[in-house]
This record gives structure tokens, sequence and C-alpha cells, in this order.
């Protein structure tokens, strides 16, 4: 490793994968909650990959932040569907939230359980640990949100119980090699949306094509009253 690796910035991806961690280490009696929350508190504050990666150093059954980016995957379908575990497995709320967002890697099966809270998973630029992944939602007088991308089949097989879970995206069909989401679970008092989303770079693009489509067709009409037609009639002659 070379010595300016540490002074890397770092990103909020890698801020939330140290939170996640932590999370982790918090449930299963690493960490008091006192020691918890100055390290959560660390890890949103931190910049780089100095500050942020000392945070999980003595937690043994974490992995280590990565200070080497790996290659960008190349946007399709088929280089998203990555395979192993999936970074984040599981998301808990009680009289408070979570949010799973940027790029993550979805497990095939992610548990998220919302008491008086709330949770967002937002799969939009995540990859996927399998072609087909199950996000089983529990809410409590709490809800969950789903945000998928263009192209992804989703599933709801949700019981809502004075609650609901959210069906409009469903019968959409996916494009080839996209993954099927199936979003299934319990609410009760609570509710589970779905929602599809394009990326902020893809509705940037969408609205660069629209301007451009708007110049181009005006283009003919002004070069029509450039060359002087006036339109005249029968009657002008007479």
């Amino acid at each position: 490793m070379t010595d300016d690796l540490p002074e890397l910035r770092a990103s909020d991806a890698d801020r939330e994968r140290v939170a996640e961690i932590l999370r982790d280490a918090l449930a299963e009696g690493r960490l008091d909650m006192e020691e918890f929350e100055e390290r959560l508190d660390a890890t949103y504050k931190a910049r780089t990959y100095g500050e942020l990666a000392p945070i999980t150093r003595d937690l043994p059954a974490s992995p280590a932040v990565s200070m080497v980016k790996g290659p960008v995957a190349d946007g399709s379908w088929r280089g998203r569907i990555v395979g192993g575990e999936g970074s984040s497995t599981w998301g808990v709320a009680v009289m408070s939230g979570f949010e799973r967002k940027g790029r993550w890697t979805v497990p095939r099966r992610f548990t998220g359980f919302a008491f008086w809270g709330g949770g967002e998973l937002d799969l939009r630029e995540a990859d996927f640990a399998d072609g087909e992944v199950v996000i089983n939602c529990v809410a409590i007088m709490g809800g969950m949100n789903v945000i998928v991308p263009p192209g992804v089949e989703v599933v709801v097989r949700g019981i809502g119980v004075m609650g609901g879970f959210d069906h409009r995206e469903e019968g959409v069909p996916g494009d080839p090699g996209a993954p099927r989401v199936i979003v299934t679970g319990f609410a009760f008092w609570g509710g589970v949306g779905v929602e599809r989303k394009a990326t902020k770079a893809e509705r940037q693009r969408l609205r660069e094509e629209r301007r451009r489509e708007k110049l181009e067709g005006k283009g003919p009409r002004r070069g029509l009253h450039g060359h002087g037609f006036h339109g005249r009639g029968p009657s002008d002659d007479s």
C-alpha cells in the first residue's frame, strides 16, 4: 500500500459500508451503545480513507475497508449481477431510520425491520448477488420504501393488516438479463412502498435528449421562414 492511499477521499458508499459493519458489531455485542454512537459519528465525519479505516480495525469478524478501488462495471445488467454474499443483509429501524443507497451489493435475501421508524432501500446504482433477490420487509407502525431502476422486474407478495404493500410496479416486464426483485414480508399499521425511478445521471441524460430534440425540431421552421414563403392564395392575383 502506498503512503498516499490514506489521503484518498472517501465516498458516501464507503462511509455507509463502515456504518453497516458497526451496526453488525452492535448486534453481535462487540460494541456497546456508547462505542457504537462514537464510532458512527466519526464515520459520517470522515473525509479520507485514513480517517475511515481505523474505525473498524479491531472488529475481527468485519471485512477491512478497501483502499483500492476496483474496476468500474460497464453498466450492463450482466456486469451488475456479481455473485457473492452481498454487502449488507439486514437493516433495523426502531424509532429511527436506516437506508442503503449508492454502490452496494444486494444479497440474495435482505431483511428490513421498521418499528415506529422507516427504512429506504435504493437499488438504482446497486449490484446484485443473484439474478433474483428477495427483499423481506417487516413494518410495524412504520414504513419502508424500495426504489428500483427501470428495467427491473418487480413481484410483490407481502401481507398487510391495517397496512399494505404497494403493487403499482408489478406487471412491468424486465429487460433481458435484468434481475428480478421480490418484495415480501408483513405490514401492521404500516406500509411498504415500491417505486421505480431513474438515476440522476439517467434523468439528466433524458433531459439533454429532449432539449436536443426540441432544438432540432425548431430548425426546419426557421429555415422555411428564412426563404420568405408567405403562402399566397388565388385571390392575391385577382
